[in-house]
């Protein structure tokens, strides 16, 4: 096997929003820097992600100077938003994401507007102001003190190109074989590692790649936002009929590797990747 690289980096400032490829990134404890801090989150308090609400691939942020980010979207006017200052403690949101209660700051009326337009529905966006401090990683798979962002639970997630390969290989000889070849932005990973053998990842535990070492704590479960068209927010059936076929571990279906950083750096695409466990 050739010496495996890091093949791509795509970080996603607003959850669930398309993100973008940087040729490298900062490593932070909690994931990728900006990655993430946004989110949104409906009346009740509770997040919105691409499993409600499929149009939110259809809405794009990048990331200004400052940590803010400029949404837009086919149709509408694009908007910055600048980070928003915390006042009072009275001033923060309490949102709710997989049982999480996490304490926010609101955005404010001009972003919301925005976002409850591209939805249809009622919506807010809030900003994660300390990510040192909000929300825990799960303590069966971290250690104490180490937190995350507004990702699904874990700062980074790591897939493969050959992995994907072998998954359409599947794919293709399944009862939705047209909608093969699926591309790599339906499981929305942060690092993209090439040149290894499909499921390789399956065995990792620390993998060093450039300057930045990680712990590999947890097979990924994946969700129907796997089954989105990134382009049109149309629905199909894969890739979850299959992994449920060929990638199932107990209730879940999985496809890539959860990390935790063991220290900060800067990662850039075609840094080696050493298997180090």
């Amino acid at each position: 096997m050739p010496t495996p690289v890091l093949h791509a980096v795509h970080c996603y400032p607003v959850k669930s929003m398309a993100g973008y490829s940087p040729g490298e990134a900062a490593v932070e404890p909690w994931g990728l820097a900006g990655d993430r801090r946004w989110m949104l989150a409906g009346p009740d308090g509770r997040m919105i992600t691409q499993r409600q609400q499929p149009r939110l691939a259809l809405a794009t942020a990048r990331p200004l100077p400052g940590g803010g980010v400029r949404l837009s979207a086919a149709g509408a006017e694009p908007l910055d938003v600048e980070v928003p200052a915390v006042g009072v403690p009275g001033e923060l949101v309490t949102v709710e994401l997989f049982g999480d209660k996490v304490e926010t700051v609101p955005a404010g009326a001009a972003a919301d507007a925005w976002v409850s337009a591209h939805l249809g529905s009622e919506a807010r966006l809030v900003h994660m102001d300390e990510p040192a401090v909000r929300r825990p990683i799960d303590p069966r798979y971290s250690r104490p003190g180490e937190t995350v962002s507004f990702a699904d639970g874990y700062p980074l997630l790591l897939t493969t190109v050959a992995s994907l390969d072998a998954l359409n290989s599947l794919i293709a000889q399944g009862g939705h074989a047209a909608e093969a070849p699926l591309p790599m932005n339906r499981f929305r990973p942060n690092v993209v590692v090439d040149g290894t053998a499909p499921w390789a990842e399956d065995e990792w535990r620390r993998v060093r790649i450039g300057e930045v070492t990680f712990r590999v704590v947890k097979s990924c479960g994946r969700c129907v936002i796997t089954t989105t068209d990134q382009s049109t927010a149309e629905r199909g059936k894969e890739p979850l009929r299959t992994l449920a076929r060929h990638r199932r571990i107990g209730d879940k279906l999985v496809f890539g590797q959860n990390l935790v950083p063991e220290h900060t750096g800067v990662l850039r695409a075609g840094d080696s990747v050493e298997i180090l466990d």
